[in-house]
């Protein structure tokens, strides 16, 4: 079976454990960024299908992963969502925008 998407680091390793042989790669710098890209969207459309908490938790690593590409540590990731979030305010009040005049 052909898959040709990014995988968590220890896949391979169970695939094999399984039985399996996995044929892989290393992204260059490029398709890796690319392949993070996808690989959110993939995991907030399972998230939005199954409403599972895991699901969260692996948009969450796509995230730091695409954070640490672009050398934003967790720690300047989370300083930045504070800092909106003052700005801005989260999401807590269940605010829906009908339409400004």
């Amino acid at each position: 079976m052909r898959y040709g998407k990014l995988v968590r680091d220890r896949i391979p390793e169970i695939i094999e454990k399984n039985g399996d042989k996995a044929k892989t790669y290393m992204a260059n710098e490029k398709e890796y960024s690319e392949k993070l890209e996808e690989k959110l969207k993939e995991e907030v459309d399972e998230f939005i299908k199954d409403k599972n908490e895991k699901e969260l938790v692996d948009i969450l690593e796509v995230v730091y992963a695409i954070a640490e590409l672009k050398s934003i540590s967790k720690e300047k990731l989370e300083l930045l969502r504070k800092s909106k979030a003052e700005e801005r305010g989260g999401f807590k009040k269940r605010i829906i925008l009908e339409e400004t005049e």
